[in-house]
């Protein structure tokens, strides 16, 4: 059995090595870091992105995977949830660095079961309207800057 880590970063602002950190200080043992650097989580679903593949293929049973939040698995709802529910069908553990959440297919118990199925689809609903609110502000600031006369530089 092994610890992954699982990162991803986004944007110039984020950093790869902060998650590590962040892992860390949380307490994990990673043995091995997996990370996609410069990967949309909302248009990109995990299983397409090169380290995500590997992630699949690493991944056995026993395994812990460790994210910071869901939100670096991805950003879109249905891959979200999509991906969790085959990390626990497969008996990999997954836990979170952020409130340290532990998902791992185990109970048998419906209620628990249910509660478990409502809490994954909160976090990965909440995921992606961050992203989607995040992507609409950004818009709107392009939008802002051009309407004043401003060069945007942005892509």
């Amino acid at each position: 059995m092994k610890t992954i880590l699982y990162a991803r970063v986004s944007t110039g602002d984020q950093t790869i090595a902060h998650q590590e950190a962040q892992a860390a200080a949380a307490g994990f043992v990673v043995d091995e870091v997996v990370a996609d650097d410069g990967v949309s989580g909302l248009s990109t679903c995990l299983r397409e992105r090169p380290q995500g593949r590997r992630l699949f293929d690493l991944l056995r049973r026993g395994d812990v995977l460790v994210v910071r939040w869901v939100d670096r698995l991805g950003r879109n709802y249905a891959d979200v949830c999509d991906t969790l529910r085959e990390m626990m069908r497969r008996g990999v553990v997954v836990r979170t660095v952020i409130h340290r959440l532990t998902f791992d297919g185990a109970t048998a118990d419906p209620m628990q079961q249910a509660v478990r199925d409502a809490l994954i689809g909160f976090m990965a609903a909440t995921a992606q309207a961050q992203a989607e609110a995040m992507r609409e502000a950004q818009k709107a600031g392009i939008a802002q800057a051009r309407a004043r006369s401003d060069v945007y530089r942005g892509r």
